[in-house]
This record gives C-alpha cells, structure tokens and sequence, in this order.
C-alpha cells in the first residue's frame, strides 16, 4: 500500500497561518483552566474536609459527578444546553473554557485533598496551639505545604489537560488539531497534518513531562 507520503507542504507559512493560532488557544485553555480549576479544586478540597455535611455532601455529589462523566459529553451539553437556558448563544471558545474549568476542578479537588492529608496532623494541632483559626491554618501552614507537595503531580495533570484540549473540536472551536486539520484540508495532505499533529503533541508533551520528573526529584531532594 503506497501512502504517497509528502510533506514538501509543511512550512512556515503553513505553521503561521494555521498552527500557531490554534496552539494559542489551546495553551491559553490550559493555563486558564490550570489555575481555575486549581482554584475552585482547592474550594471543593475544603469543603470536603470541612467535617460538614452541608458542606462536604454537594461537594462530594459535583466531583464524584463529574468524574463520572467523559469530557466530551460535558463540552457537548454546555455548548447545546446552556444557550437554551439563557437564550443566546456564547460560542465555542468561552463555553471551552468554562466547561474544562469546571470539569478540570473536579479532578484537582482530589489532587488537593490528598496534599491536604499528607500534611502532618502535628503541624495543625501547632498552628493551632499558637492560635490561629481554621483558615489562618490553612493560609499560613497547611496550603503551602500540600502545594509544594503535589506539585508535579498538578503539573502532570496540566499536561493531560493540554492533550484533552483537542476534545473541543467536537464544538467547532480553533485549537491546535483544528488547526492542521484545516492546512491538511487546504493542501489535500490530510493524512501528513494529522501525523504532524501527533508528532507536535508528542514533544510538547514529552518534554513537559521531562521537565516535571525533574522538578519531582528536586522536591524530594528539599524532602
């Protein structure tokens, strides 16, 4: 079988006209819903952990809920569902973003729950002793900690964000696949962009991933 692989087509202009548009916005997917979802994860996290039930119980419901969902039906149902509440549409980039913010907390909310554990019960009841109030203990001693803890296990996650960002294809929004996927159509080389693609992936991610195992061994060094 003769592929009549070519890849005379791919060149800077290619890249400029087409990649780099779509790689903006996946990686401005990322890092937005990085630090959202690390933000609304920590909120959960709390919760959780608060001893509440009133608290603990929506929050147990919205994570495990989530997580009990794939991505793409998530993306899919705020893109169709959620103009029909409001009545007017938002479009494909800004329901991205909420919808990965959303869904990504979830997962960092367990990541955070466990930093929080992993902290020693001597340095709450010390945080404690010296009088400060839950959220002083928290702020000041705890969070800092379990931050620096999970740390590459929260950058590992980024990463597995990074490649989910090609789900919103499914709504039409430009990111990176969508990017070759158009070059691929534009010089009839579908085939050569979905590998450029992979290949594309494949390094970024590899090379982020490089650079997480040694930020981890530096940890355990200051551990």
């Amino acid at each position: 079988m003769n592929l009549n692989i070519d890849w005379s087509f791919f060149t800077w202009d290619l890249v400029s006209n087409f990649v780099l548009k779509g790689l903006y916005f996946s990686v401005t997917l990322t890092v937005i819903a990085t630090l959202g979802g690390v933000a609304l994860g920590t909120v959960l996290a709390l919760m959780r952990l608060s001893g509440k039930k009133w608290l603990d119980l929506p929050a147990t419901i919205y994570v495990n809920g989530m997580r009990s969902i794939p991505l793409v039906m998530v993306i899919l149902w705020f893109f169709l569902l959620v103009p029909m509440i409001i009545g007017r549409p938002i479009g494909a980039e800004v329901s991205a973003i909420i919808t990965f913010v959303a869904f990504e907390a979830a997962y960092f909310s367990e990541i955070m729950r466990a930093g929080i554990q992993s902290i020693p019960r001597g340095q709450v009841f010390a945080g404690q002793a010296l009088g400060m109030t839950y959220g002083q203990n928290m702020k000041l001693v705890v969070l800092p900690q379990a931050f620096r803890n999970m740390l590459p296990v929260l950058l590992t996650q980024t990463i597995i964000l990074f490649q989910d960002t090609s789900l919103v294809y499914a709504i039409g929004a430009y990111d990176m696949l969508k990017g070759f996927e158009i070059a691929g159509k534009n010089y009839g080389r579908p085939i050569e962009a979905y590998l450029a693609a992979a290949v594309v992936y494949f390094v970024l991610c590899y090379a982020l991933s490089w650079l997480v195992k040694r930020l981890h061994k530096k940890i355990a060094i200051i551990r």
